[in-house]
């Protein structure tokens, strides 16, 4: 049964994740039925569930490259966008996030989803500091400055905790962030004036 189903995962697993309604367009089944094969094809480690009803293969997994996880996080918490040492590692502003763990504010609730050995972590911003991002190849990533603020916001609050020390300062626009930190409340301007000295 799995033999003639191969191509069609092959198919479905050219982008890194797929939906139930993915599976049940491209086998021709009602969801309800689609959902009790992608069951099976977990429970046979052919399919990992990233969350409900969203899918990707055993083999497509261990070829996911940074973009594709970045793409994951978009989606398994809409809206939300990758911040805090992701984003900065990306920016190459530090060097140590963790390559399996993928850091995304989002608007709803913080949640961290466990996939195998990765970890798609989402940290609530109230909506008045959520923002200043950008889309790069599709993916929204925050900029260097507001992935910065974002971790100093949550840090100065006792959310967060990150590595300072491992932090090229040199590469902030400290205009940038003058310009982004008046919103905040005073706990974060202090933080942000010890850390930056503005």
């Amino acid at each position: 049964m799995l033999s003639k189903n191969v191509t069609k995962l092959q198919e479905l697993s050219k982008k890194p994740y797929f939906t139930l309604r993915d599976v049940a367009q491209t086998f021709g089944l009602l969801q309800a039925s689609a959902r009790v094969l992608c069951s099976r094809y977990v429970r046979q480690g052919v399919l990992i569930r990233l969350k409900n009803s969203f899918y990707t293969t055993a083999w497509k997994w261990d070829a996911l490259t940074r973009r594709d996880l970045f793409e994951i996080a978009n989606v398994l918490q809409v809206p939300s966008y990758i911040s805090l040492m992701t984003a900065l590692a990306y920016h190459n502003v530090t060097t140590q996030a963790q390559s399996n763990y993928q850091e995304s504010v989002c608007l709803k609730r913080s949640i961290a989803y466990h996939v195998r050995d990765a970890v798609f972590s989402y940290v609530k911003l109230q909506s008045r500091y959520y923002g200043g991002f950008i889309k790069i190849d599709g993916i929204f990533i925050a900029d260097k400055e507001k992935a910065f603020l974002d971790a100093v916001y949550l840090y100065s609050f006792g959310k967060y905790k990150f590595d300072i020390e491992s932090l090229d300062m040199k590469k902030l626009e400290l205009k940038k962030i003058k310009s982004f930190v008046k919103v905040y409340p005073e706990k974060t301007k202090e933080t942000v004036k010890k850390l930056c000295g503005i």
